[in-house]
């Protein structure tokens, strides 16, 4: 079951990182122009551009290990409590976010209507899946 979880959870992650990093090259893909795609995956008031490549690329890196971490929480032999405490602590950064986004600052803070129906729907669930995804790992390893 953890390697099931694990592997769900990098799939999730390496789809997310693979995207960041096609933004960091400066493509605009899945949207047709960068001012769309920053409305859509970034959403703040006004926006007309990308953040900087730099970011995005740091994304992408964090993303994928993230994922990699995942995976390695699936294994009970490897990484002690401080592959636990690493757990927990991404389980609460992808819970928080998750949870953020269902906020009325948060929809305050990301009005543009691409990244508030993208949020609602698949943003915030995916953080709030991927934090629950980190906690079980964690108490499987525990237990």
């Amino acid at each position: 079951m953890n390697m099931f979880i694990a592997s769900m959870m990098f799939i999730a992650l390496f789809a997310v990182s693979l995207a960041h990093f096609l933004w960091s090259m400066g493509r605009t893909w899945p949207i047709r122009s960068e001012k769309l795609l920053a409305q859509t995956v970034v959403g703040f008031k006004d926006i007309e551009r990308m953040p900087p490549r730099l970011a995005s690329f740091a994304i992408a890196l964090a993303t994928f290990a993230a994922g990699i971490y995942a995976l390695a929480l699936a294994d009970h032999d490897s990484g002690g409590i401080w592959l636990n405490l690493g757990g927990f602590a991404l389980a609460a950064v992808f819970l928080a976010r998750g949870i953020v986004g269902f906020t009325d600052w948060w929809t305050k803070l990301t009005p543009e209507p691409n990244f508030r129906l993208n949020d609602r729907r698949v943003y915030s669930p995916l953080c709030i899946a991927l934090g629950l995804g980190f906690l079980a790992l964690v108490v499987f390893r525990l237990t």
